[in-house]
């Protein structure tokens, strides 16, 4: 059994399909006759609003900010070589797709690797910039709340690391 998973206003989180998102408040709300205690979630980058019931917080995903120890798990995983399977294109996209939605940066972290443009590689197609930009979006913002700096320096320095590699 999960154990409940408690917020407080201000809190940033991380909701899977979403990405990071701070806790603007908890709510009472009827739905379908229903009492329901309800964390409001704002993504600005986004400009939505999310509500999660308080009691399928856990089931739904949603979490704390990684601890500095996993983020740089993933800053060690960026670093490292493409790896870069010969399957079909379709197959990896949704490999992708699944490992960004999963919300860890460990995994995200993966696909930016994968997925980084390389001097002397051919073009990358629209969609492996697509779901390139999703990932390195997604690790971005949570390295910037977990640093507590804006996101264009987190992406500078996400960016220098890559380059390094």
């Amino acid at each position: 059994m999960r154990e409940e998973q408690v917020f407080g206003t201000g809190d940033y989180v991380v909701y899977p399909t979403h990405g990071v998102g701070k806790v603007i408040g908890v709510e009472m709300r009827e739905i379908a006759g229903q009492e329901l205690e309800l964390f409001v979630i704002s993504f600005d980058r986004d400009r939505m609003t999310l509500r999660v019931p308080v009691g399928k917080a856990g089931h739904a995903g949603l979490r704390r900010l990684s601890t500095r120890k996993v983020m740089e798990t993933a800053l060690v995983k960026l670093k490292g070589r493409a790896r870069i399977k010969k399957t079909m294109w379709s197959r990896r996209a949704q490999e992708y797709e699944a490992k960004i939605n999963s919300g860890d940066p460990v995994s995200i972290a993966e696909v930016v690797r994968d997925l980084h443009p390389n001097v002397g590689q051919p073009d990358q197609s629209f969609s492996e910039r697509q779901i390139y930009e999703a990932a390195f979006d997604r690790l971005a913002c949570e390295f910037a709340a977990l640093e507590s700096i804006d996101k264009q320096s987190a992406t500078e320095k996400l960016e220098e690391m890559l380059t390094a590699a």
